[in-house]
């Protein structure tokens, strides 16, 4: 759905978030997750990660939220080798410099999840095109009805990364799920902007857990363990101790592991997941402050 779109229709929800974000983030939720939210007890992950957003202000989130902010505190957590190479990063897009880019590089804004140029060959890139592109990203603005008060206070800005290469069988996205600074669960993207996108969900001992799904279908097949999952789960340990909650992403190319994100309220509390046991399975993981 086109974004102006989706906040001309969720505008009563903007305007009552205002006034009740509880009362909101109940109403919403009902809508989207089909049952009622219960944040005096809540037991499904969902329901956990409503009362994140409404009770957990840790003041890393909004830094670790923001691609490129969140540089500094992986570097300051002794992980800055897995970071990407950035090449060049600004407010202004107008400012990219163009000629001096390598062939292939991804060009992004660092306050949204969708806010991507993946390109293979600057010769061919509009750089006019990619300007206006950037500057309507960087105008962009999260709903407030969805309640994940830390994105936007971090200045967005664009970022150029290096262009990371999958080989034939496309960019594999670990996304490893911690809870209370222990990772319990990993989920694998593949074919990625594609029909056949399939996310295919794993326990940290890598066993397949079949019939598990979140948001998108699972593939079904098992994969070898990556030779780097030992590092996937003391990378992801080490990133997410300071949090009640993250999901924090990585790649692996050429054998090497590369960060990519940390997430605090996957899909905004608002995703699919079935079957129904494996919701509270994932809210049994995480124990809350109250």
């Amino acid at each position: 759905m086109d974004n102006i779109l989706k906040s001309v229709i969720l505008t009563p929800f903007n305007i009552l978030y205002k006034w009740n974000p509880k009362l909101e983030l109940k109403l919403l939720f009902r809508l989207k997750c089909g049952y009622k939210l219960n944040l005096e007890h809540p037991v499904t992950y969902n329901e956990k990660l409503q009362w994140i957003k409404l009770y957990d202000h840790n003041p890393l989130m909004p830094k670790c939220c923001d691609k490129y902010t969140v540089r500094e505190y992986v570097e300051s957590k002794g992980c800055g080798n897995i970071l990407n190479e950035l090449i060049w990063e600004g407010f202004s897009p107008e400012k990219i410099p163009f000629r001096r880019l390598p062939k292939q590089c991804v060009i992004k804004v660092t306050h949204g999840s969708t806010f991507n140029i993946i390109c293979t060959d600057t010769a061919r890139l509009n750089s006019g095109e990619t300007v206006k592109t950037c500057r309507k990203w960087l105008k962009a603005k999260f709903l407030p009805c969805y309640g994940e008060w830390f994105y936007g206070i971090e200045r967005p800005r664009v970022i150029v990364e290096k262009y990371l290469d999958g080989g034939p069988d496309g960019l594999r996205d670990y996304k490893v799920y911690c809870f209370n600074g222990k990772p319990r669960y990993i989920s694998v993207d593949s074919g990625r902007g594609t029909s056949g996108h399939y996310k295919d969900i794993y326990d940290t001992q890598w066993n397949l857990l079949e019939g598990y799904e979140m948001a998108y279908k699972a593939g079904g097949q098992a994969e070898p363990a990556p030779e780097q999952l030992g590092e996937l789960l003391d990378y992801a340990r080490i990133l997410s101790e300071d949090f009640l909650h993250a999901r924090v992403d990585f790649y692996i190319v050429d054998k090497k592991v590369i960060f990519g994100e940390i997430t605090f309220t996957n899909s905004a509390g608002f995703g699919n997941i079935s079957p129904f046991k494996f919701a509270k399975e994932m809210g049994d993981c995480l124990k809350l402050p109250i």
